[in-house]
């Protein structure tokens, strides 16, 4: 294949590629509905317990693990280090307690069918 083939390819499918999306979005704005809103208000919900579980979980890792390294490091201060990270753990839950509650929130505004 020559490169002139090549770039008249390349060009139709990036002109494709271009005006596809915007016949998507040539659509009227009186034609949204209810479950068009509903699915967008379940999306987020779905993405913000999502992103709060992956959040906490990656935090509550960390601190765990630098707790247990300082144990291990120091095994005496096992009593002293071994208080704040469970505070420090159940902050960190709450944050996810709280990305839950906003959900259930959310899903109390999905309108009824």
């Amino acid at each position: 294949m020559s490169l002139k083939s090549k770039l008249t390819l390349s060009t139709l499918v990036a002109t494709a590629l271009a005006l596809v999306p915007s016949m998507a979005f040539a659509q009227d704005a009186a034609a949204s509905n209810k479950f068009d809103t509903s699915g967008m208000i379940a999306l987020a919900a779905g993405l913000a317990i999502g992103i709060a579980a992956l959040g906490g979980t990656l935090g509550q890792g960390r601190a765990a693990a630098a707790a247990l390294e300082g144990i291990s490091r120091n095994p005496g201060a096992a009593a002293r280090i071994q208080t704040p990270m469970i505070l420090g753990l159940a902050l960190i839950e709450s944050l996810v307690l709280f990305a839950l509650i906003i959900a259930f929130l959310l899903q109390g505004k999905i309108p009824q069918l």
